[in-house]
This record gives C-alpha cells, sequence and structure tokens, in this order.
C-alpha cells in the first residue's frame, strides 16, 4: 500500500472522540474488547509523552486494539497496520477509501436478506458465500460480501478450508445488523492516516520510524489439540512460526523499539506447558484474564489467563 494518507487525520479525530467512538467493525476470534484497560495498563510507562510516536499491529485481526489505541494517544502521528488475510486487509482500506459506496452496496443486501423468510435467508447466505470463494470482486463487492457473511454465519467465526474457501454454515440470527453505517463512517475517519498491510507480519519493521510501539495479536498457540481457530488465512501458524515471530521480536528490540505480545497461557491448561514462558524467558511476562466465548460447547466457555509479554517498563510496573 503506498498510498499517501494525511498525516493530521489522527490528531484531528481525537479532539472529536468524546462526541463518536471508533470501534471495531467485524467480529474476530481473539478480540481485545474485554481486555483492553488490562493491555492499557502493560503499555509502556511514558508512553503518552512520546513525540511523534509511531503504532505497529502486524495482527491487527478486529483491530479493538487499534481503534482504542488511536483515539486513546494524541500523540501518535502515524499507525501502520498488516493482516496476512488479503480479504480482511481488502476490508479495512475499503472502509477507509470508500465508506459511502460500501455503506449503500450493504444496506441494499441488508434489505433483500431481511425481506426473506427464514428458510430463504440461508438459501440466499450459501449463495452469496459461494460467489466469494469465486474471488475475483471490485473492494466493495467483496467486503459487502465479507462483512455479510461475519454478521449471519455460525458464531461470526472466520474459517477457510485448506483450499482457502471460507466454509461456515449459516448462523440464524433473527435481526442481524448487517449495514452498520455509524460505525463505518467512525472508522473510515480514524483510519484516514493508517497505513494498511497486507503480508507477512516480518515485513512491519521497515516502517519502524524514531519512538515506535508494536503490538503482537497473533493466532494463539492452541491449548487443546481441538481448539485452534488460527486457520484466518490458508497459512496455519504453528509453533514453527510462534519460534519465527519470537526471534522477529528479537529483531525488534535490538532496533531499539518497544514491543508487546498477546497469546495462550499453555499453563492455564497444563501446569507443565512452558513453551511460550521458555520462549519468551528474556522478556517481561505478566498475565491477565479473559472470558472465551467462542466455543459450541458452552461448558468449555469461561475465564483462562493469558500471557502478555514485552520489553519495557510498564506502567502497571511503575505503579506498584
Amino acid at each position: 500500500n503506498t498510498k499517501k494518507r494525511p498525516q493530521s487525520g489522527l490528531l484531528l479525530f481525537n479532539h472529536h472522540i468524546s462526541m463518536t467512538k471508533a470501534k471495531p467493525f467485524i467480529k474476530w476470534v481473539g478480540g481485545k474488547n474485554q481486555l483492553i484497560e488490562q493491555l492499557n495498563a502493560l503499555l509502556p510507562a511514558d508512553f503518552d509523552k512520546w513525540e511523534d510516536a509511531v503504532y505497529i499491529e502486524p495482527f491487527v485481526g478486529g483491530g479493538a486494539m487499534l481503534f482504542y489505541i488511536l483515539q486513546r494517544y494524541t500523540n501518535i502521528h502515524h499507525a501502520v497496520i498488516n493482516d496476512i488475510n488479503s480479504d480482511l486487509a481488502t476490508c479495512y482500506r475499503t472502509i477507509r477509501d470508500m465508506p459511502e459506496e460500501l455503506i449503500k452496496s450493504l444496506q441494499k443486501l441488508e434489505d433483500t436478506f431481511l425481506a426473506l423468510p427464514n428458510e430463504e435467508r440461508k438459501s440466499l447466505y450459501l449463495t452469496i458465500r459461494d460467489r466469494y470463494n469465486q474471488k475475483g470482486h471490485t473492494p466493495v463487492e467483496n467486503t459487502t460480501m465479507f462483512l455479510f457473511m461475519n454478521r449471519t454465519c455460525f458464531n461470526g467465526l472466520y474459517r477457510v478450508n485448506k483450499k482457502g474457501k471460507f466454509n461456515v454454515p449459516f448462523g440464524r440470527y433473527a435481526h442481524p445488523k448487517i449495514c452498520d453505517a455509524e460505525t463505518i463512517r467512525r472508522d473510515s475517519q480514524l483510519l484516514q492516516s493508517v497505513e494498511i498491510l497486507n503480508g507477512d507480519f516480518t515485513a512491519s519493521l521497515a516502517y519502524a520510524k524514531g519512538p515506535t510501539l508494536f503490538y503482537f495479536d497473533p493466532p494463539y498457540r492452541p491449548l487443546t489439540q481441538t481448539s485452534s481457530f488460527t486457520d484466518y488465512s490458508q497459512q496455519s501458524f504453528d509453533d514453527e512460526d510462534q519460534i519465527r515471530l519470537k526471534k522477529f521480536c528479537d529483531q525488534v528490540h535490538e532496533a531499539g523499539h518497544h514491543f508487546m505480545l498477546s497469546n495462550s497461557d499453555g499453563k492455564a491448561k497444563e501446569e507443565t506447558d512452558d513453551f511460550l514462558d521458555n520462549l519468551y524467558h528474556a522478556y517481561e511476562i505478566e498475565r491477565v484474564w479473559a472470558s472465551r466465548s467462542i466455543n459450541c460447547n458452552p461448558n468449555k466457555r469461561g475465564k483462562l489467563s493469558e500471557i502478555v509479554v514485552h520489553n519495557y517498563a510498564s506502567t502497571k510496573a511503575n505503579s506498584k
């Protein structure tokens, strides 16, 4: 993405946060909404005092942390986000660059869907899912289908098979809000000064200029063999990738930048699971509490600890 964005957008938006708030436009596995305050307490102690700060999120996903941080910290003058999922990256760009065209397209589809009797809604969903999987669409068309399925598929889950085909079944919601025009417009305004990449997380280091904070929220290491929701793209994220990410964190650290990383806590399920603790032993490791709600078995939903790794003194540490 080489398009130049105006640098005043973030600061301009921050002056209006008391009236409107940007928020994630999509439901995404591993979303950080419920952890925001805990993560904020673990940011660098002087983060709000950095001049011309740069914020980089190489696994942006649903963007809860992105939207929170850009509205809270007015000293951020540039932000860069990345995701390996090309349709998600297209979605961010479409909301940033073509919000009104997207709203018009989504509203038309929502009107069509809600006018149908329940038994015909599933048929429309499957038709759109098949069309989406054919690829080759315009950004507005692709994002319309992408958001439609997110609002109408089972549990709002994004999952593809080994061929890269979206295969989540129909969700049967009574009144899904397919076109959230207000959120799209607010998010578009905030994204004006955000650079959007689509590729491997390692490419993001080239965008670190001056005082830079990286926030890593990779596909979590599964706690059990059956709990993995890491297939957001054809490329799975296994232990070798976790090790590769740790080595990249070393590069970020050696370059003099700050980073914070979230991941699952193996010890929450198995006390002897030291994989991530051993991997990041050279850095600060803290634990936060999160509710896990995306599970088809209600008995397996509940609170679990997650780990947060960072290479600096946090606000929380300084307040002790």
